[in-house]
């Protein structure tokens, strides 16, 4: 990179943390650190909640679905307009005005409010673990990006360095700056991409015949996916909408119902089909470039990481200039997810399993500084699980899978069946969270050398297991209470 680009890229750096420092004057309360004083408008609220879903880990992931499997990788994102829109029409009725009127911060705030504290612990457990997880995807698709653009950077130093920035800023801004930020960023993200990326790339590689002559038909083609990919993306992606703390707090946060669904209606859209199709394009010109021998030390483009293939395409075809506003704009993506997981992970912390400790309320100052303060532990934390792993989307989508296979049944339980029992809550999410993470780490093994299907997500069989421990305890307790009550009437 020339001078230039780094300097581009240095004052937009300097540009995210003046925004978190600008709102650490602001912020007086927790309640204005994390749910903004509840009162964003849905343009922001809508373009944070698209930022922070797709972000960098999908941009990066997305890439690298482009560059393997062609246009088809947009699949994964249209589940993602799914979740939106079904949440907008089910969840926010429900949900924003619990929020108002209890003055809610966080996801499990719901649990506690339905089923008891020690259900909301739980689930405050579990989701601050995923959020945690997704964190270090954030930090990690940055450091991949860093380390393939910035020439003499290795992955650990970017790590560290993307991972501190992300760090600090949310931690001394809170949640109006993590939504602030969002919007400059996606902004940025989609200009970039639309002025930059995409139009440079193409030229870059020879246009649409080379493309052509360079790809598999299959590349450009929608139907090049299997009925089981699309159904783990949609058991793992579409629930999250319904169980994503991020999501949660920019429902608190906003004025009411009505800007919230707008809010979701817009961030579908942008969804799918406009960041799913720009993602998998730009991988999809990378592969080209890299078959073609574009890439400096590569050869062989069926041997290298399919998710630095965009990095190195940026670093390969843009002039000076471009290239600082090209990473700036990725950096964007990235810097957008991970503040709003490292918010999300760290209000559970703070909320849903402090406070149920203390023994003595702090003051709103107090507080507030415990607030600040664990955001930072839990970013050191992320960095520090981010360096032990390789794959984007695939750590993004095991936190995914944790937190969805341990909290969608009970959640819907609790806002539309009116059977619903805390105990069947509690044994739900600790053994459906349990057995979507044994899976994963036994890849589908069972004692007595049983093996389930490779090809579906232990996500599917952790919600199973879920489902069916949640309405058979619940009904059991509901018929004791029936027995039991009709015993005393006689």
């Amino acid at each position: 990179m020339h001078i230039i680009d780094y300097a581009i890229f240095v004052v937009y750096m300097l540009a995210m943390l003046g925004v978190g420092v600008y709102f650490f004057n602001k912020n007086k309360t927790a309640e204005d650190f994390y749910v903004s004083g509840r009162n964003m408008s849905s343009w922001h609220i809508g373009l944070s909640v698209v930022a922070t879903d797709v972000g960098g880990g999908f941009s990066i992931g997305l890439g690298g679905l482009g560059f393997t499997m062609g246009i088809s990788g947009s699949w994964m994102l249209f589940t993602g307009l799914l979740g939106a829109w079904l949440s907008a029409v089910f969840l926010i009725p429900k949900v924003s005005a619990l929020g108002h009127k209890y003055k809610f911060f966080t996801f499990p705030q719901i649990f506690d409010h339905f089923y008891n504290a020690k259900v909301a612990l739980l689930a405050g457990i579990i989701s601050a673990i995923g959020y945690i997880g997704f964190t270090s995807s954030q930090v990690l698709a940055g450091a991949k990006l860093a380390s393939a653009t910035i020439e003499g950077l290795n992955l650990q130093t970017a790590l560290i360095v993307m991972g501190l920035i992300a760090v600090i800023y949310t931690a001394i801004g809170g949640l109006k700056a993590v939504i602030y930020t969002d919007t400059i960023q996606w902004l940025v993200l989609i200009g970039g991409l639309v002025f930059i990326g995409i139009p440079v790339a193409y030229n870059a590689v020879g246009g649409y015949d080379a493309i052509k002559a360079t790809l598999s038909p299959e590349y450009l083609s929608l139907t090049n996916v299997k009925w089981y990919q699309i159904l783990n993306w949609s058991i793992t992606i579409i629930p999250i909408w319904f169980v994503g703390m991020t999501l949660y707090q920019r429902i608190y946060a906003s004025k009411g119902e009505k800007e919230a669904k707008k809010a979701w209606l817009i961030a579908g859209v942008f969804e799918w089909p406009i960041m799913a199709f720009m993602g998998v394009i730009l991988g999809m010109l990378a592969k080209v470039a890299a078959t073609k021998g574009m890439f400096d030390g590569i050869t062989d483009a069926a041997t290298m990481d399919s998710e630095m293939g965009l990095p190195i395409l940026l670093a390969t075809i843009l002039p000076v200039g471009l290239m600082g506003l090209m990473l700036s704009s990725y950096f964007s993506a990235i810097l957008s997810t991970a503040d709003s997981c490292l918010m999300a992970a760290s209000g559970n912390i703070v909320t849903d399993i402090i406070a149920k400790f203390s023994k003595k309320e702090l003051s709103h100052k107090k507080e507030l500084r415990l607030s600040q303060m664990v955001t930072l532990i839990v970013g050191f934390l992320a960095i520090l699980i981010a360096s032990q792993m390789q794959n984007v989307l695939e750590l993004m989508l095991y936190s995914y899978a944790f937190m969805v296979s341990g909290l969608f049944v009970p959640v819907i339980g609790a806002l539309f069946w009116k059977k619903s029992h805390p105990i069947a809550a509690f044994w739900s999410m600790l053994y459906g969270g349990a057995t979507t993470i044994l899976l994963i780490v036994t890849e589908n093994k069972l004692p007595l050398g049983l093996k389930l299907p490779e090809h579906l997500d232990a996500n599917l069989y952790g919600i199973s297991v879920s489902l069916i421990l949640f309405i058979t305890i619940s009904l059991y307790h509901n018929n004791k209470k029936d027995r039991q009550n009709g015993i005393q009437t006689n």
